[in-house]
Formats: structure tokens, sequence, C-alpha cells
């Protein structure tokens, strides 16, 4: 871990972030207040029924007690997310170089961030922060939910029980694992801090972001990561990426994969949901197709289906406990090359 200097300043102020991602989201959509209240009800309870049915079928989590989530509005994820970002990175950036200009930087990084914020916070329905509150946070953005449902047109409950199973999956995947939190936020940690081993190594990121958001709309599938990863110019930092990228593929996948196989079997509309969401995803106006692929929002989606395809490459082959290998500790983690050939991991971990 890095000894943070008295004299280091924070290169995002997380607190403007927060404040610029309240100002400027959008409402949720019009409903009765009783539709409303139903929602929000309904979230919170079949978080409980969701984790006991995701426990059941993956075999993680015995023992562990079964929790509702929480319901918020889009400020409240605006503010949920940039607490639990500030948690994760704030060791990290606040170990960068400072300089006489930090406070302007951080100011300028925080009005950026919060504009980010507010895109995401109309379209995120769920999430798992580890790095929230004390222990973690499950949060549920009841009027994304309602949007999404109502676009979709699908039934409520159906709908809303499919999400639980997604956003609890994550939440079982850090309760479960001991080792997983920690593991992610020091290579965080390492991957953001090998910017302090130089001088100006955050002035010289950003003066090369144009030219990767620009490589990153020119390429197809994995270019746009491919393009962002020549942000980082050290082997030690690419290592890093590819690691965080290989788990963060892992964790979507095994969640998409976990919420259809539990829900034929608890979700009747499961298949028609599955069919219209995957179509939504790729939809939207072409400012909004921009947006998503300069954040990266389109790279996700994609990680969604190779980390799926390779969970359900290994349970076919192995099952669900040889999969569960996977959490054993890092060593057993896949890397990039294996979430691309599942069968290559099953040969190292299985034999």
């Amino acid at each position: 871990m890095n000894t943070v200097s008295e004299n280091a300043r924070p290169v995002v102020d997380w607190s403007l972030a927060a404040a610029t991602g309240v100002f400027l989201v959008r409402g949720g959509p019009a409903v009765s207040r009783a539709e409303a209240q139903l929602a929000v009800s309904e979230l919170r309870e079949l978080t409980v029924d969701a984790e006991a049915h995701v426990r059941e079928l993956t075999g993680l989590g015995a023992g562990l007690p079964l929790l509702p989530g929480e319901v918020v509005d889009r400020p409240g994820w605006v503010r949920a997310a940039a607490e639990g970002l500030d948690s994760l990175t704030g060791n990290a950036l606040r170990a960068l170089p400072a300089n006489r200009l930090a406070p302007v930087l951080a100011g300028g990084a925080g009005v950026q961030t919060g504009v980010v914020l507010a895109f995401l916070a109309s379209r995120v329905l769920g999430q798992y922060d580890p790095f929230g509150g004390a222990g973690g946070r499950l949060l549920l953005v009841a009027p994304n939910v309602v949007t999404a449902q109502y676009a979709m047109q699908v039934p409520g409950r159906d709908f809303r029980l499919w999400v639980c199973l997604h956003e609890c999956t994550h939440r079982l995947q850090f309760t479960a694992v001991p080792w997983l939190r920690d593991y992610f936020a020091d290579e965080v940690e390492r991957l953001v801090s090998g910017l302090a081993s130089q001088d100006d190594g955050v002035t010289d990121l950003v003066s090369r972001l144009p030219e990767a958001f620009r490589e990153a709309r020119r390429a197809k599938a994995d270019g746009g990561v491919a393009a962002l990863a020549q942000l980082l110019r050290s082997p030690q930092q690419r290592e890093v990426f590819d690691k965080l990228l290989a788990l963060s593929t892992l964790l979507e996948g095994h969640a998409d994969y976990v919420m259809d196989a539990v829900g034929p079997g608890v979700v009747p509309a499961v298949e028609q949901i599955r069919a219209r969401f995957t179509a939504r995803r790729s939809g939207g106006s072409l400012l909004d197709r921009l947006l998503r692929a300069v954040l990266g929002i389109d790279a996700k989606i994609r990680q969604y289906a190779q980390g799926a395809a390779f969970t359900r490459h290994v349970v076919d082959r192995v099952g669900m406990p040889g999969f569960n290998a996977v959490w054993t500790s890092p060593n057993t983690l896949p890397t990039r090359s294996e979430i691309a050939d599942p069968q290559a991991w099953v040969r190292r971990v299985h034999g």
C-alpha cells in the first residue's frame, strides 16, 4: 500500500462530482404513487428471495444472512456511486504527486465525473458496491427499473425479480468469497498508483485521452478496450489492466448466466424478458450510442456475453462445483486469454 503524503490532495473532488451529478440527472418516469410504492416494496423484498435462489443454484453463501437491498432514486444512486468510487480509489489517487493546480484539477475532474454519473444514473438498474457503506451496498434504482419494464412491456414482478437475481449474484460473489473485495481493491490501487512513478503522470494520461477515445470509436469488438489500454505505458500497468478486465468479465458473465439459469423456475416471462432486454441494450439514438461507446458501456455489454459464454462452457464441462474453483484464490481466476478459451482454464485448473 502507498503512504499518502501530508501534502497530497485528492485528484477528484468527489463531493463536487456527487453535487454535479445530482444537479444534472433527469427525473424518473411519471407513475402513480401506488405504482411507485409497489415497485419499491417489491424490489426490497425480492432481493431476499432472489439471493436464496442464487445460493441454491451456485452453492455459494451457505450460512450467510439473507438481507434486503436498498431501493434508491437516481440522485441517491449518484451519491452512492461517488462515495463508493472515493472509497475504492481514494488512497491511490491521493498518493499521486500533487502540484499547485491540484485543487483546480480536482474540481474539473469532479465536474466531469459528475456529468458521467448523471448520464449513467438514468440507465443503471442496480448494482452491488462492495466498497459502499460499512460492508457493501446492494442498490436498486427504482425509477430505472420501472422505466425499462414499461418500455419493454414485460410483467412488472417478473422483471423486478430478474433484475434482483443479477444484482444478488454480484453481492454473493463478494460476500461468499472473502478475499475477492481486497484483491479487487489492491489491483485497482496498483493500476492507479503506477501513475505516481513518474512526474506529471496524470497530466500525461489526460493528454492522451482524446486520441484514445477516437481510436476506441473507430475500433470494433475488443479494439476499443485495446485502444484505451494503450493509455497504460508500463508492462506492469497493462498486466494489472488485463487482470481487472478478466475479473470484471467473469463477474458480469457469471451474474448473467445465473439470472437466466434460475429464471425459468421462478420468472415465467424470462425468455421474453431476455430477448427484449438484449434488444434494448443495443438500441438507442445515435447520440446515446456514441456516449455509450465513449464511456465503455458497449464494451461492457460485450463483457456480459463473453463472461456468460465462459461460465456456460465451464459449467457444462465440470458442473457448478467445478466452476466454483474460480473462487478458490486469485491464482484460479481466469486470465483474459482463458475467458476467450474457457477450455484452457478447465485444463489448467482441473487437469
